[in-house]
């Protein structure tokens, strides 16, 4: 297995896991493929070009089984406070045959090396009920603080 961070020469197989991610949990209409797979490629395009997002990913023999996204949050200047980035973890997702067996925990512990290195002041995420545990696992507390608002 090698976790490493990804680039545009992953962009296909990243489209791929997008769609698996989201069929697995919702019916998806195989048509929607292609307008799909079109936006998705712009995303990809415009994060690879950006310093705002990072993304891990555990390949085997080329194909990628796991990834993970992080969005890097800049703060605004404080007057007597240096600026402190955050990151927000998103879309982590292992292929379904290759879950339980550390993919996923590995690239949760590069994202983690990277964000210290890196400064970042913290990490979010909002986890399914399902992945709860997984996170904890990896220095992740539950927060009180977040509101939502729907639009």
């Amino acid at each position: 297995m090698i976790i490493r961070a990804s680039n545009r020469n992953d962009i296909d197989q990243l489209i791929k896991l997008r769609y698996d991610f989201t069929a697995e949990y919702k019916a998806v209409d195989p048509g929607v493929y292609g307008a799909f797979s079109q936006e998705c490629r712009e995303f990809f395009e415009n994060i690879f070009a950006s310093k705002q997002w990072m993304v891990w990913v555990a390949e085997i023999e080329g194909r990628i089984i796991a990834h993970v996204f992080l969005q890097i949050i800049e703060t605004i200047p404080r007057p007597g406070r240096q600026r402190s980035p955050y990151g927000y973890v998103t879309n982590v997702y292992t292929i379904p045959e290759y879950r339980s067996q550390g993919f996923g925990s590995g690239i949760m512990e590069e994202l983690n090396r990277w964000a210290q290195q890196n400064q970042l002041t913290f990490l979010m995420v909002w986890p399914s009920e399902t992945s709860v545990d997984f996170y904890e696992r990896h220095g992740f507390e539950k927060a009180l603080e977040v509101m939502e608002n729907h639009l």
